[in-house]
């Protein structure tokens, strides 16, 4: 696979994501904050408005673009997780999008990291590089 990740790149790994069952949401937002595509597991209601959400999404670009300030001397980031009282967020930062997970309070956050980066598979390794 070169250069952007297409439609199918992202509908394949959203169905590989959700065979996790601690998964609510999961979508891929481009460096702006967009939504490109995502979707909740069905059943699950959102904690967040659409505007909420839309907030959520730019400022999880803004602080993935600030990261990389520092990628020179620590390194890039792999992926970063929160942990919060109703759910667990992490994030996947790609080359041109970053994959936005957000998951049940309770769960492993390096075992599900390990398992969202085995689902990107290759593709996440080219489009994690610089």
């Amino acid at each position: 696979m070169s250069g952007r990740i297409n439609d199918t790149f992202y509908q394949q790994k959203l169905d590989e994501i959700f065979e996790e069952q601690d998964i609510r949401f999961a979508g891929f937002v481009d460096t702006k904050g967009n939504l490109i595509k995502g979707e909740f597991r069905e059943g699950i209601i959102p904690f967040e408005t659409d505007e909420e959400q839309q907030k959520i999404f730019r400022e999880l670009a803004y602080r993935v673009s600030t990261r990389k300030n520092f990628d020179y001397s620590m390194g890039p980031v792999k992926y970063s997780a929160s942990r919060r009282e109703k759910l667990v967020m992490m994030s996947f930062p790609l080359k041109d999008s970053i994959l936005l997970i957000t998951t049940e309070p309770n769960v492993n956050i390096d075992r599900i990291a390990y398992k969202i980066i085995q689902v990107l598979g290759k593709e996440w390794w080219e489009f994690s590089e610089q």
